[in-house]
């Protein structure tokens, strides 16, 4: 069983010129640049409701054959299972040095997929709440929690790595939306978040609201809060002057230009922009979540035993006690998100997905 991995303090990170680097060192890894690890190195909206969040739906996808998808995209998935099937087999049949899981992460989000500088590895750590998880498929996939080739992937490049077989899986909170659902496949949900506004703490931003009328607004393409807000502005539910011309090609990107002045608001998922706070204790969140969204992990449509099995490895996960997931909430969660973890536990999975 993958060991615990005891998290570093990442120390002055707020302020412009410590996260101008690390956007530097996120534009370096924009290419997908594999990262491998072994063991003992490291791989190289209108008002306040509360609405599920969406994107532009696919004609003829799950979510407008079955109105119960429509209504919770989460639980279209497969049902569990420990079976090793053609996909499975593939990845076990890796020989040498390749014998690794493929897996897109992110490593610039602190606390769920990033690197810390003060881990005394050179490249520093990856490390996270999304990282544990990974190190735990791969512990049931090959019998290795080490057994991992991360790939560093933008927002925008986490679906065209599935289906152009670059990645076996994206573990990079991503979350599970009819648009989506269309495109790749997802495990059942992992994590609840919703979207939120961050923005400086002298700020006359208030949240989700009439208070960003005539703001600049950030957001990172392909992601859910730049379709959210997009959907929201034309159905006239977000101001109509509100500017949401910045789109950048990774969520940091955000933050970095809210700091730099560029945009007065950064809107991203709550789980997120709380990390985020966390970093720079110039910015806070603004008003409460304005969407209900879950995390899941991403697959190729076709791998449907490897689906499977990750709805297993996630169903054991949440009930391991001492190394599992409310475990891995305490390590890197419960600081900017509270002890208390039941706001985020996904819900009890449904497994609505037939083939």
């Amino acid at each position: 069983m993958y060991a615990r991995r005891v998290r570093s303090g990442l120390k002055g990170w707020g302020g412009v010129a410590a996260m101008a680097v690390v956007c530097a060192l996120a534009l370096a890894f924009v290419l997908l640049l594999p990262v491998a690890r072994s063991a003992g190195d490291e791989p190289g909206t209108g008002g306040p409701g509360v609405a599920r969040g969406s994107q532009a739906r696919a004609e003829d996808g799950p979510c407008e054959k079955d109105p119960r998808i429509a209504k919770a995209p989460e639980a279209y998935t497969l049902s569990p299972s420990g079976a090793d099937g053609d996909t499975i087999k593939k990845i076990k049949a890796r020989t040498g040095e390749q014998r690794k899981l493929i897996v897109g992460v992110d490593q610039n989000s602190y606390r769920w997929g990033y690197r810390n500088p003060n881990s005394g590895q050179s490249g520093g750590t990856l490390e996270g709440f999304d990282i544990d998880l990974v190190h735990r498929i791969a512990e049931s996939v090959l019998g290795d929690p080490d057994a991992v080739l991360f790939k560093a992937i933008p927002t925008n490049q986490r679906i065209p790595a599935l289906q152009e077989g670059r990645v076996d899986m994206v573990v990079r909170t991503m979350t599970i939306n009819c648009d989506r659902l269309s495109q790749v496949a997802f495990s059942a949900p992992y994590f609840k978040t919703g979207q939120q506004v961050l923005a400086p703490k002298s700020s006359t931003i208030k949240g989700y609201d009439g208070t960003l009328a005539g703001k600049k607004i950030c957001t990172a393409k392909g992601s859910t809060a730049n379709s959210q807000l997009t959907e929201d502005q034309q159905a006239g539910k977000l101001a109509a002057s509100a500017d949401l011309s910045t789109v950048v090609p990774n969520q940091l990107d955000c933050l970095v230009r809210l700091q730099l002045g560029e945009v007065d608001a950064v809107v991203t998922d709550g789980a997120l922009a709380a990390s985020q706070a966390a970093q720079d204790p110039t910015v806070r969140l603004q008003g409460d979540p304005f969407t209900t969204e879950y995390y899941g992990v991403a697959m190729n449509l076709k791998a449907d035993d490897l689906v499977r099995r990750v709805n297993q490895i996630l169903a054991d996960y949440r009930k391991d006690t001492a190394d599992g997931w409310q475990a891995s909430y305490d390590r890197w969660l419960s600081a900017t998100l509270g002890t208390e973890s039941g706001t985020s536990e996904p819900p009890p999975p449904e497994y609505l997905r037939q083939s």
